[in-house]
């Protein structure tokens, strides 16, 4: 059967004993590891005890199926229920897991980890039909789930947060559980002992993607029109991990598609504020007022001509030979003068 809303919670704070095997399946892998822990040290008393823990992968199913009926069906040393962890699965695992739950119950419990399955995986159809199993989605935590999580930790270790810090925190956490405990953690170290209440600029100074902020810069001086700007966060940016000419150009490019779809919903008749509000992800709160005078420069036509022209900018970097990173700064730098004329819609 397949679980969702509330009864994951409930099924993993009492998981049924007539179950004996869980997939856990979805992008979010910290997610994934998370519930499984928490099921092996529920149901065996420690995650980490080899005694009442048998971990396997995916591929040893593949060269001996047999094994886990032969390791779910062990029995614990003083009583308790075994658990078997098997990582890595994928629809390659879906014989030996069909054979199992078409066999005689195992007095232990089956943990599967596998990644993001999509509905025609015949690994998830298979749990999702069978009685004795569930599956279990372990989506990414976003808008109000992620809020009362970013709360939950940040409250256990005595610390409030502001509004406006929670509204940050939700806007840069939640790809991944793992992730965002371990930063929600580093926020409650950089508060220190004793408590307090987590502001706009904690939440800024621990807590962000320096990547994404020198990106940032960068689109934002495009936009301005600020040459100066411009010259002193390319070299910066091109310097980032991953970073390439076309990236930047990418991020530009990014960054006047989202004016576009401000414009537009704007002149649909919806609220302009409504609408930057709910930009993902969000315009960094020190920018909303920058962005709001980009949207009064740009016009449409000037939109386009930006666009165009960072778009054969693109297209030059991979196909002419020419220097990328020539070609990049010197197609940034002609948006950036047209930022001057963009009220008017001309160009350069």
């Amino acid at each position: 059967m397949r679980l969702a809303g509330r009864q994951i919670e409930t099924f993993l704070a009492r998981p049924d004993p007539a179950v004996g095997a869980v997939l856990l399946y979805g992008p979010d892998a910290g997610l994934v590891r998370e519930r499984a822990d928490r099921l092996a040290a529920d149901l065996a008393g420690d995650a980490a005890d080899p005694f009442r823990i048998s971990e396997l992968t995916a591929a040893s199913l593949r060269d001996d199926p047999a094994r886990l009926a032969d390791e779910a069906a062990a029995l614990t040393f003083g009583g308790g229920r075994r658990v078997v962890r098997v990582r890595d699965a994928g629809d390659t695992a879906t014989g030996p897991f069909r054979a199992f739950l078409e066999g005689p119950p195992a007095p232990a419990m089956v943990v599967v980890e596998a990644g993001d399955l999509p509905p025609k995986s015949s690994l998830r159809k298979l749990f999702e039909a069978a009685d004795r199993a569930v599956a279990l989605p372990c989506y990414r935590d976003e808008g109000a789930d992620l809020g009362r999580l970013i709360e939950d930790q940040l409250r256990s270790q005595g610390l409030t947060v502001a509004p406006e810090a929670l509204a940050y925190l939700v806007g840069h956490l939640g790809n991944d559980r793992a992730v965002t405990r371990a930063e929600l953690e580093k926020l409650a170290l950089f508060m220190g002992a004793g408590g307090g209440r987590v502001e706009i600029d904690d939440a800024v100074a621990c807590i962000g993607d320096n990547s994404a902020r020198s990106l940032d810069d960068l689109v934002f001086a495009v936009a301005d029109g600020d040459l100066q700007g411009l010259d002193r966060t390319f070299p910066i940016c091109l310097a980032l991990p991953q970073s390439t000419p076309v990236r930047l150009l990418r991020a530009a490019a990014g960054h006047f598609l989202r004016i576009h779809f401000v414009r537009a919903k704007t002149q649909a008749g919806a609220s302009r504020e409504a609408v930057v509000r709910g930009l993902k992800p969000p315009v960094f709160y020190k920018l909303v007022g920058r962005f709001n005078d980009q949207l009064d420069r740009w016009t449409e036509p000037a939109l386009a001509q930006a666009l165009n022209r960072l778009t054969e900018a693109e297209r030059a970097c991979k196909r002419t030979g020419a220097p990328a990173e020539a070609l990049a700064h010197r197609a940034l730098m002609q948006v950036a003068q047209q930022a001057r004329f963009g009220r008017r819609g001309a160009g350069i």
